[in-house]
């Protein structure tokens, strides 16, 4: 696995084959990613309907955390239909690869001053994200970042100013709210690696947040205590 710490990696193959997390060489993968781009002429329409297609048919779930590998593998998100960033990014970067775009996967570390208080809570009241993921896509002779986590549907429940993807600039997290509000703040890139880091994101996740983020049961126990609705975007953010 390549690992570029500052700026971007020179194209090479490392960067279109498959993987164990972009198993875009699995039947789900490739049918998906080949279909999301259907009638597109360029390498950048084929990329903006990917990017649509991930950001707005799998649903944006942070309560599905956990440490099992499978969970950040392209097809496994496929069939659960719902996940977060960072397996959210890994089907965009295994789409674009299905379809001849390099493509690679990118972390930085992040404030989201929206956040619900449900979720805080088993953050432990922490209110950093680690390893926030994203798809690095090559369109145009360049490396673009392209964050596909948050669906239409939870920008428009949140006031969330919808992330947007042309194919010719970068697509990450707005600074401010609709309602001019503080929303996501980047407080440190990681670098891009050729394939998702697995074994890093893991560590640093046990390093950092309490078990409540990331072990099941322990999250079973403390959302319990709450009577808000189970799925993420009918909750309400703190503000």
């Amino acid at each position: 696995m390549e690992h570029t710490k500052n700026g971007f990696p020179t194209v090479g193959p490392e960067y279109l084959k498959p993987t164990e997390f972009l198993d875009f060489d699995t039947p789900a993968v490739r049918a998906f990613a080949l279909e999301a781009a259907a009638g597109a002429a360029t390498d950048v329409d084929k990329a903006v309907k990917l990017y649509y297609a991930v950001r707005d048919r799998i649903r944006y779930d942070p309560y599905r955390i956990n440490l099992e590998r499978a969970l950040y593998k392209a097809s496994n998100l496929l069939a659960a239909g719902a996940g977060f960033c960072l397996p959210k990014a890994v089907l965009l970067a295994a789409s674009a690869r299905a379809n001849g775009i390099p493509a690679g996967i990118g972390l930085a570390d992040v404030v989201n001053h929206l956040c619900t208080e449900r979720l805080r809570v088993i953050m432990g009241g922490k209110e950093l994200f680690l390893h926030h993921g994203f798809a690095v896509l090559y369109l145009g002779g360049r490396w673009l970042k392209a964050a596909p986590a948050f669906n239409i549907e939870l920008c428009d429940r949140f006031d969330v100013l919808p992330t947007e993807f042309d194919g010719t600039d970068h697509a990450l997290f707005q600074e401010f709210d609709k309602q001019g509000r503080k929303h996501m703040q980047y407080m440190a890139d990681h670098g891009m690696w050729s394939d998702f880091p697995f074994d890093r994101v893991v560590k640093d996740f046990r390093d950092y947040y309490p078990s409540t983020f990331y072990d099941e049961g322990e999250k079973a126990r403390v959302l319990a205590g709450f009577s808000a609705p189970k799925r993420f975007e009918e909750e309400r953010p703190l503000t």
